[in-house]
């Protein structure tokens, strides 16, 4: 079974390049979906509010060993207290003692103050790392600013569509992670003929192709699906590369679309 690559986050923890993501899933998928990714090799489960609990489930019965897992959750920017509770809840409905990364999820009302309850469960042991979600440049500048601490990860929606350059570059300049939401942008992307051209000339799928671009560019890639193909088809990234003739061509579709 392949082990996805990792990356070293300005902590010393290890992310894997290959999440797996629950957003968009029912309950009922959620389960189902995460049972189908531990068994094809995922080792990396994004959670969303509203998640945890079968998320936890499944971890509970798998025969996966807890070290062996990278298990991130996401807390609204509602304020330190809220936010404590919030952790508290996830984690209590993950099963676990502690989380490998917790991620602020938004840019408007006390996201510092919210930031100052990640930094206390971090130093609390209750999770290993800490980053932010749907953060600008700005919004970066401001959060370190008032709390003189850098996020080690950054998940934002990034995709060939919508490259976010100076970004990523403001995040390697501070040794932020980029962790790309919607890597496939909702999937639109797996009809682009680009897309499709280098996957026929690869004999991959056009989703594979859109990952592999992220691996390659030293970005997180968080793929979700409900579908068994799918999920078990995005992990068959590791036996492949793109030419660097690729991946210029893959960089030229930045257009700005957002989805």
């Amino acid at each position: 079974m392949a082990v996805p690559p990792s990356l070293a986050l300005s902590d010393g923890v290890r992310i894997p390049q290959l999440l797996f993501g629950v957003a968009g899933l029912s309950a009922a998928e959620t389960g189902r979906a995460v049972r189908i990714a531990l068994d094809t090799g995922y080792r990396g489960i994004d959670t969303i509010p509203g998640t945890e609990t079968a998320v936890g489930a499944v971890l509970a019965a798998a025969e996966v060993p807890r070290e062996d897992l990278f298990v991130s959750v996401h807390v609204p920017a509602q304020g330190y207290d809220t936010a404590r509770r919030a952790a508290d809840q996830a984690l209590e409905a993950l099963q676990l003692d502690r989380v490998d990364l917790c991620l602020l999820e938004g840019t408007k009302g006390a996201f510092a103050d919210t930031w100052r309850a990640l930094s206390r469960l971090r130093a609390d042991g209750r999770a290993r790392s800490i980053g932010v979600a749907g953060f600008g440049v700005s919004e970066l500048r401001r959060l370190i600013d008032a709390t003189g601490s850098v996020p080690v990860v950054n998940q934002i929606e990034l995709h060939p569509w919508l490259q976010q350059l100076p970004l990523r570059e403001f995040h390697a300049e501070r040794g932020i992670v980029t962790a790309a939401a919607s890597p496939a942008a909702n999937a639109a992307l797996l009809s682009d003929e680009t897309v499709t051209a280098l996957a026929a000339k690869y004999g991959k799928t056009p989703a594979q192709i859109v990952l592999r671009w992220h691996l390659q560019n030293d970005t997180v890639a968080v793929a979700a699906s409900a579908t068994t193909t799918r999920i078990r088809e995005n992990f068959g990234i590791f036996d492949f590369e793109l030419a660097d003739d690729d991946l210029a061509v893959v960089a030229e579709l930045d257009n700005g679309t957002r989805v």
